[in-house]
């Protein structure tokens, strides 16, 4: 990533240069030639008057150089006038006179990324917790940052800390572990309603790591497993009831009617021939013979062992 900030000040260096350049070569024509001549023509050496009158060219050039400020289109500059606030200003080219006014502070107006932890912080239910949070932030007003606060940074750290800690404090590790999102977004909101006191708008904070003793994830799983396979059961279980219950009502139905029965058999009778190596035999009620053969076939006659006489 090219560092801009540095162009910046490379370009801010080049104009000061210059402007100072060419503010010595003007005094030096208007004040310091003028002066080593009245020195020689008075005293007989022009350096008596001409050598502070330089040294005061430089000083008075540099401070005319240091007038001149570049400032990229994300910086916001505090201005103050005899060390009161007196106004805010945008990018680019500005000319700031010395002596009455002075810059209090140049502050970067773009989104900042910090890491916020909270270690061994207990839970709710008494479980030793570590979390480490991502925070969005940036400068919304620059004269509460410069101002109201020493270093707005530390502060909204701090503070995005102290509220991490209290949200831990007040929850279950199983709401932690499972309702990252809505925390995240109670967090925003905690930190960002702290930090607008100090001109910083805090617009996102991320929980990514929530790290728990091993042995108590463990159990955890072993809740969850006993869990999930109790849910499976009482599914099953209700599943088998609705079953048995149209069951029930179908055979109701089929009770009170004959032909709806019949119907049923010969479905029945319909699905059993679809199998492989199946054998249906229709036979009419009280046919003896029908049954007779059915019979027969269930159980084949089969050749009867010698059995040797008594003695």
């Amino acid at each position: 990533m090219i560092n801009t900030r540095n162009n910046t000040y490379t370009v801010q260096t080049f104009i000061r240069g210059i402007i100072g350049f060419l503010s010595i070569l003007l005094m030096s024509v208007l004040l310091v030639l003028p002066l080593g001549a009245i020195s020689s023509t008075l005293f007989g050496a022009s350096s008596i008057l001409s050598v502070p009158a330089f040294i005061f060219v430089l000083w008075i050039s540099s401070i005319i150089a240091k007038m001149f400020y570049i400032l990229p289109e994300w910086e916001k500059m505090v201005l103050l006038r005899l060390g009161k606030f007196h106004a805010v200003r945008g990018a680019g080219l500005f000319i700031i006179p010395p002596f009455i006014y002075s810059v209090a502070a140049i502050v970067d107006m773009r989104i900042e990324t910090r890491q916020v932890e909270a270690t061994a912080t207990l839970t709710k239910d008494n479980v030793p917790t570590k979390v480490t949070a991502a925070l969005e932030f940036r400068v919304e007003d620059p004269k509460k940052a410069t101002i109201d606060v020493i270093d707005y940074t530390s502060t909204v750290i701090w503070l995005s800390t102290e509220a991490l800690k209290n949200t831990i404090g007040s929850m279950d590790l199983k709401e932690l572990l499972s309702d990252r999102d809505v925390i995240a977004d109670s967090l925003r909101q905690q930190i960002d309603d702290s930090a607008a006191v100090y001109g910083i708008d805090v617009s996102a904070v991320r929980l990514t790591d929530i790290d728990t003793p091993q042995s108590l994830i463990e159990e955890l799983a072993v809740i969850a497993r006993a869990r999930r396979a109790a849910e499976a059961k009482k599914l099953q279980a209700n599943a088998e009831v609705q079953v048995a219950q149209k069951i029930k009502e179908a055979v109701d139905i089929l009770k009170g009617d004959d032909h709806a029965m019949r119907l049923r058999e010969l479905q029945t009778i319909n699905e059993m021939s679809k199998e492989e190596s199946s054998m249906v035999i229709i036979y009419p009620y009280g046919d003896r013979s029908g049954a007779e053969i059915a019979h027969a076939i269930k159980t084949p006659n089969k050749p009867k062992p010698n059995k040797k006489p008594l003695v």
